[in-house]
């Protein structure tokens, strides 16, 4: 799946579309955040923005920092479009996009991940991201409604019935 529509004006993509001047220009893509982690040359195109985020997929590295200034970019994108691509539109790209719907559409993490599942029903952010956006959540609105569980494939999110949303510190329950 080369782009995902996640709002009228914000895609997703992988590094492969964001290169490519067709996807650019026929979507009117004015703003590109670059969470790649890799210096890019994009197609020369009039009025075209990059905002880079020098992140690497990893649980450890601090993709956080960049929510409040990733997502006051995008609502700040009067111009055009947004496209936020990373290597694959897989774990950087779609953390960030969750955390913008959550600052500026007000919606929870769960459903903000909903909305970018499905157009793009691939993404995978990792459980360092996870919890980033789950802190962010707490943040923003005072409550949690994700948790990360331990299961055979791993540490992974899960979402809480809406009698569950925590309010205390957000609980990381590993013992499923």
């Amino acid at each position: 799946m080369a782009v995902s529509q996640v709002t009228p004006v914000l895609f997703l993509s992988g590094l492969d579309s964001a290169l490519n001047p067709a996807v650019l220009s026929s979507r009117n893509i004015s703003l590109i955040v670059n969470a790649s982690g890799l210096d890019v040359v994009y197609p020369p195109l009039d009025g075209m923005q990059v905002l880079q985020v020098p992140v690497q997929d990893r649980p450890h590295a601090p993709l956080g920092h960049y929510f409040d200034p990733v997502a006051e970019r995008i609502h700040q994108n009067q111009t055009g479009r947004t496209l936020v691509h990373c290597s694959a539109g897989r774990s950087r790209s779609p953390s960030l996009i969750m955390a913008y719907l959550m600052r500026f559409e007000g919606l929870s993490l769960r459903r903000a991940h909903e909305v970018v599942l499905d157009q793009r029903p691939f993404i995978r952010p990792n459980a360092g991201f996870w919890r980033q956006l789950m802190d962010y959540e707490r943040t923003l609105f005072g409550r949690n409604s994700m948790r990360m569980v331990r299961t055979a494939s791993g540490v992974l999110p899960e979402a809480l019935r809406d009698s569950e949303e925590s309010n205390p510190e957000p609980e990381y329950c590993l013992n499923v």
